[in-house]
């Protein structure tokens, strides 16, 4: 296995050493593995197995880091800007869905 070096400020450097019990290495370790598979994903449109089962172990998805579609963020203002708090009936809670 290859190793890397980073080096980082003083100050961050201490911060870091408050947390003992974190493993750093590991965090940056599956940081760079998310961003590579993040990359080859928008690239291919493709996961490999290996990426998958490191995907399920984190329980991560390239898709996570991808923008909001503007059909969904126009959805969602709609929703904000509405009134949702009456009670509703079947017929109404239908009709809300259908509006989505």
């Amino acid at each position: 296995m290859a190793c890397i070096t980073i080096s980082i400020e003083k100050s961050f450097k201490e911060r870091l050493t408050r947390f003992p019990w974190v493993n750093w290495s590991e965090i940056g370790r599956e940081e760079m593995l998310k961003r590579y598979i993040f990359e080859k994903y928008i690239r291919t449109g493709k996961i490999t197995n290996e990426g998958w089962k490191f995907c399920e172990k984190i329980d991560w998805h390239p898709v996570d880091e991808l923008p909001l579609k503007e059909e969904f963020i126009k959805k969602l203002r709609k929703i904000q800007k509405g009134s949702y708090s009456k009670t509703m009936g079947s017929k109404d809670l239908e009709q809300w869905f259908e509006d989505l």
